[in-house]
């Protein structure tokens, strides 16, 4: 995770007893603890060498705070809060998969009429397949797509990226090309799905946290990273969300 709900009140109340060295010190324990999503390692003198705290204020930290079990450390808010945090990544993963899926099927449509079209014995001319081609493409509205699509929030969602990904190469030049890219994406999700621009600023915030998660997309397995033009390209979209780009951790 590289964010978490941090609690002001309960954390004052929590520390109101340490000095301001010891709160700092149980601060980067909770960070920790959020970055790595996993309870603490039972080694205190590690610990407090990575704090930057003695080894018996770590262990004094460690006894308040936390619950020492054969794993490591834990935090009950701490396992709580990754739990909620995956939880929300499944249903999102899940949600996403279902939407490449019916954009899949929605882009098949217009082949599998035409070929349907062949069992009847009748060998279709030139004008027959563009005007069934037609006909498919003035029916695609009636298959989700809402209304009206709402206009791209391109800068947002540039921000969302430059936000979330850090650790990927920050997109500072927003081109026309790199424009009618996240425009295609954002047509292809709103119109799937039929959210509105709220719903589509929440998948994409969803698909850069996916990304986030991606040890191969990241860099860190490999001596290549991934970019707004790849994340955004129109066959490896639909890769990312179906978790292509993840096997490796599985």
């Amino acid at each position: 995770m590289h964010y978490y709900q941090h609690h002001i009140g309960d954390f004052i109340k929590a520390t109101a007893r340490l000095s301001d060295t010891q709160s700092m010190a149980y601060l980067r324990l909770l960070w920790m603890y959020y970055d790595s999503e996993k309870p603490l390692k039972p080694d205190t003198k590690v610990l407090a060498f990575q704090i930057g705290a003695t080894v018996e204020e770590t262990e004094l930290l460690l006894e308040s705070f936390f619950w020492l079990a054969e794993n490591g450390w834990h935090h009950t808010r701490c396992d709580q809060e990754i739990a909620e945090y995956r939880s929300f990544l499944d249903k999102k993963s899940n949600a996403g998969k279902a939407s490449a899926e019916r954009r899949k099927n929605i882009r098949s449509t217009g082949v599998e009429q035409v070929l349907d079209s062949s069992a009847t014995g009748e060998q279709l001319t030139t004008n027959q397949l563009t005007n069934n081609q037609s006909k498919v493409a003035n029916a695609t509205p009636d298959l989700g797509k809402p209304k009206s699509v709402p206009p791209a929030p391109i800068q947002e969602i540039v921000e969302m990226y430059n936000t979330i990904l850090p650790e990927l190469p920050q997109t500072v030049v927003v081109n026309d090309s790199r424009k009618r890219a996240i425009a295609a994406r954002w047509r292809e999700v709103v119109t799937a799905d039929k959210l509105d621009r709220q719903g589509g600023l929440d998948f994409f915030r969803w698909y850069f946290e996916m990304v986030k998660t991606s040890k191969f997309l990241t860099g860190k397995s490999k001596d290549w990273k991934a970019d707004m033009d790849f994340l955004f390209n129109p066959s490896k979209f639909p890769r990312v969300i179906e978790g292509t780009y993840h096997k490796e951790q599985k």
